[in-house]
């Protein structure tokens, strides 16, 4: 299944690493990235392939503790909810 991820908190050291070093050793494999700084602010936005086995609410709430963990907020939807929401 593929989701898209978003990561959202004031700049940082570490950010990218953190949330990208738990997406490995999860076997989540980012398919892309899209990241920036506006006015100190930090946000990431990535497409991800997740194991076919993967509990998405144990995800969600483990991604939670690393975002806590971070100081950002880290969301995950399921890519085909996240795209039939923002369609008109």
């Amino acid at each position: 299944m593929r989701a898209i991820l978003t990561t959202i908190g004031q700049d940082k050291v570490g950010i990218i690493a953190g949330v990208s070093q738990y997406l490995a050793e999860h076997a989540i494999n980012i398919l892309d990235v899209s990241q920036t700084i506006m006015e100190g602010d930090f946000t990431m936005m990535m497409l991800v392939d997740l194991p076919q086995e993967t509990d998405f609410q144990s995800l969600t709430a483990k991604l939670n503790e690393l975002g806590t963990k971070l100081g950002v907020e880290i969301n995950i939807r399921n890519e085909e909810i996240y795209r039939a929401m923002h369609q008109l």
